[in-house]
């Protein structure tokens, strides 16, 4: 077990180091103890064991420990941002890219931009690279709109919820914003209507986890006919969770993994239609939708 929770660290370290310093810093330090854990269990083999049942018993839980650390560590690898995403979070003359070990933010410059213009909180989904949704976010900076990507603990928005609300909080020059995400993302993006100054929510393959159709906010929800984690099926039963009003775009032939950059996922469904076609209604409907997002 010593061995295994060693080799699994730095395993991951050595295939996803460019995907642990983009992300939230909690994964690093779990895999830091998972090697440092491991590395003393092997040390303690090379020792003759003290008789004793409180040392027996020690031995017996850290191997236990181990054993269920190791495959949740594997388990929690990211989707790493592809090229296109990478060279995404490059400044550019119109916005820079300011990165913080929980949060990837686009910001327009744009000097004559209003100080009453309305903000994005985007959540990744769950285990991806928040890089990937770069390249389909940028496009909004580019047209003015502040757009935040948080990096959640471990990929995992539902981990802490309160980060949406967390970085509204940080941002009081903007009076208004839209909170959204993909997949697991979505889900915790709901969970943060109720922050003060929220009136959009944009679901990238997603739906809330409770009723959330009392909310006062505008919504739209954009999903892919031949996503196999995120069905049709799912998008309709959600209907009835969402505000009235909601606006429901279906990418026909669009898969899960389309909503970001990040190559294939494992259980998605087979693409209809190509990445960058499906990429471009993707855009084009949430950029009208939070542009049309308006104070008060």
């Amino acid at each position: 077990m010593g061995a295994a929770a060693v080799l699994a660290a730095a395993a991951v370290a050595l295939t996803a180091g460019s995907v642990l310093v983009a992300g939230h810093p909690a994964y690093p330090v779990l895999l830091l103890v998972t090697a440092l854990c491991g590395a003393a269990l092997l040390w303690r083999c090379g020792r003759t064991p003290r008789p004793g049942r409180l040392r027996a018993a020690g031995r017996i839980g850290g191997a236990v420990l181990l054993a269920l650390l190791v495959p949740v560590v594997l388990w929690l690898r990211p989707y790493g941002a592809d090229d296109a995403a990478v060279a995404a979070a490059r400044p550019s003359a119109t916005v820079d890219v300011v990165h913080t070990p929980t949060t990837w933010e686009l910001r327009p410059r744009d000097p004559t931009a209003p100080a009453d213009r309305t903000g994005l909180v985007f959540q990744p989904g769950a285990r991806v690279d928040p890089r990937a949704y770069l390249p389909l976010l940028r496009p909004l900076a580019e047209r003015g709109v502040p757009v935040v990507v948080v990096a959640p603990a471990f990929g995992l928005a539902l981990a802490d919820p309160g980060s949406t609300a967390r970085v509204i909080d940080d941002r009081p020059g903007i009076t208004t914003w839209v909170v959204g995400g993909h997949s697991m993302g979505g889900v915790a993006a709901a969970l943060a209507l109720d922050t003060p100054d929220v009136r959009g929510l944009v679901l990238w393959a997603s739906y809330p986890a409770g009723d959330v159709s009392d909310a006062p906010v505008a919504a739209l929800s954009v999903s892919g006919s031949h996503d196999a984690l995120v069905s049709p099926a799912d998008i309709t039963a959600s209907r009835p969770l969402l505000p009235p009003g909601t606006r429901f775009v279906e990418i026909p032939g669009g898969v899960h993994a389309f909503f970001g950059d990040y190559g294939e996922q494992t259980g998605d469904g087979v693409p209809g239609i190509d990445r960058d076609t499906a990429q471009q209604q993707i855009v084009n409907s949430t950029s009208a939708f939070v542009r049309a997002v308006r104070p008060g």
